[in-house]
């Protein structure tokens, strides 16, 4: 039995279909007050449901039973209940979700988390703290690191919004990124399940190419025959707002100056050699004009 903890999530959903798809005995750990439609989206892939909060521990050891492969996708950062937080969740629910395992004797724990950043906020300091706790447990583990996502950075949400042809660039949109698809993530996840070569190892991920911005927005351009207008935020300013998001008079914003750290880390760029990855995970990798496609409706652009 495979556990996925963050079932409801984009990334944690789409691990359960293709764990399904292949036959997986899967179990989804859901929330109350998660979308009954993605729930619902679950059960009818055959998913066994347990219901359960990484805020609760005994929850916790209840859908660590019988499992012998956990695979960890769930923060707060894109969905939040109340009492949900960076501390709360990414961090400490995490660490208890670590606890569980351990007492249940899980054999393999997969961990989604990012590359390590030169900064120090909120959800680095949660997301190191969990790695640094599975590395000390004792448990089977493999942690992995996807870099920037299309599907979260390149859309609408983040300034990225394809059908009114905007875009939001952080700095001068030079910076060149190894953007990664998100069904990629979740191949190189169940890549990880029965794997011996994951087993004890950290992997970064990236995609098959690193693109700036500026590029990004060129390919886009290009397939919807559109000139994008493109809002460029200074690093000046971003720099401004992590100052001021850090600033205690004005209230502890964990999430803010998460989301300004990861913001400024854009205007740096990340590039991942993915030829050493591949040799222990043998995935297929989307280059961004296939994904820009895809979004588009046209495939075979």
């Amino acid at each position: 039995m495979i556990l996925i903890v963050g079932a409801t999530g984009v990334l944690g959903a789409e691990i359960c279909r293709r764990l399904r798809e292949a036959g997986r005995a899967v179990r989804g750990l859901y929330r109350e007050g998660s979308d009954p439609a993605k729930v619902a989206r679950l059960r009818e892939m055959g998913v066994e449901l347990v219901r359960g909060d990484l805020k609760d521990r005994a929850s916790l050891d209840r859908a660590c039973q019988g499992v012998s492969v956990v695979i960890e996708t769930a923060s707060s950062t894109l969905s939040r209940q109340d009492g949900d937080s960076i501390e709360s969740v990414d961090r400490d629910g995490s660490l208890a979700l670590v606890a569980a395992a351990k007492a249940a004797s899980v054999g393999h724990f997969i961990y989604i988390s990012f590359p390590e950043i030169a900064d120090e906020f909120p959800l680095q300091d949660a997301k190191r703290a969990v790695e640094r706790e599975l590395r000390a447990s004792g448990l089977p583990f493999t942690i992995l690191q996807p870099t920037y996502f299309m599907e979260i950075w390149l859309s609408p949400a983040l300034g990225f919004d394809v059908e009114a042809a905007k875009a939001r660039v952080y700095g001068a949109g030079d910076g060149p990124i190894s953007w990664i698809a998100l069904g990629d993530v979740a191949d190189a996840a169940i890549a990880c399940i029965d794997n011996p070569r994951a087993l004890g190892r950290s992997f970064e991920l990236g995609g098959p190419e690193a693109l700036s911005h500026n590029q990004v927005i060129a390919v886009f351009e290009e397939l919807t025959g559109r000139a994008f207008s493109v809002e460029r935020v200074g690093e000046a300013d971003l720099r401004e707002r992590r100052a001021a998001a850090r600033d205690p008079k004005r209230g502890v914003d964990s999430l803010a100056q998460s989301f300004d750290a990861l913001m400024l880390h854009c205007v740096e760029g990340k590039v991942i050699d993915m030829r050493p990855v591949l040799s222990a995970l043998p995935i297929a990798l989307t280059p961004l004009r296939a994904y820009a496609a895809r979004s588009l409706g046209r495939p075979g652009a």
